[in-house]
């Protein structure tokens, strides 16, 4: 089998799409950290236009941006399929997908709020995001997953709401996602993370938790200074 590397950095969701679908079909590969204060040679080269991780290279091709090196990795490894083989459900999982990527920001617009109206628009976007997740996301409430019983891409793009979002609501101090005001998505959040492929392949909770309040600090300091 042609050798597969990972280009990534561990505090970022959209690595982490890629190192989950990697697990789910029990592809070998090699994870290279990188240090996006200090661009590799090699990330420059594979990915010279947005020079982003993370970076697919798979028999030496490079594959960028998350979502389409998820499907790249569906197509040329098809045990376990990421989409639905029925053409409807597969349509319905690339809806959520487009919603999330279009939607999705708007989370971590609360972290980086440097006011507190950008933080009050960003809450406002970010709750009716979820609240129409919670009405249409689950088919109507009777799957565990967007696409049924198991875990799919859709579930792997919204993976930064099961457990980045934790660390947003922490360090900011607003919240967001609650079993009360979202039940099905709450319940969903937590069975993406208890599954073990995801389980297992989480970065530290305690770690990410000092990144954010770092990062945080230098985005209000920042705002400050301006």
């Amino acid at each position: 089998m042609a050798e597969v590397k990972l280009h990534g950095t561990w505090p970022s969701p959209f690595s982490y799409r890629v190192i989950w679908a990697l697990a789910l079909k029990s592809i070998p590969y090699e994870y290279i950290e990188e240090d996006l204060a200090n661009k590799s040679p090699l990330l420059l080269q594979y990915n010279p236009v947005h020079k982003k991780i993370p970076v697919l290279v798979h028999g030496g091709n490079p594959i960028c941006e998350s979502m389409i090196i998820l499907e790249y990795i569906d197509e040329t490894w098809p045990q376990n399929p990421l989409l639905p083989s029925d053409p409807y459900e597969r349509a319905t999982a690339r809806f959520w997908i487009k919603f999330i990527e279009d939607k999705g920001p708007a989370v971590f617009m609360v972290f980086r709020a440097k006011n507190e109206e950008e933080g009050e628009d960003a809450k406002k976007q970010s709750l009716e995001m979820l609240a129409t997740v919670e009405e249409w996301g689950f088919g109507g409430g009777e799957r565990k997953f967007f696409g049924g019983d198991e875990i799919g891409m859709a579930d792997l793009a919204f993976g930064g709401i099961a457990y980045w979002l934790g660390r947003i609501e922490q360090v900011t101090g607003v919240k967001l996602l609650n079993a009360e005001d979202f039940p099905r998505v709450y319940a969903w959040a937590e069975r993406f993370r208890e599954a073990p492929v995801i389980r297992d392949n989480l970065p530290d909770w305690n770690l990410m938790a000092a990144n954010f309040r770092r990062r945080r600090k230098q985005l209000l300091q920042s705002a400050e200074d301006n």
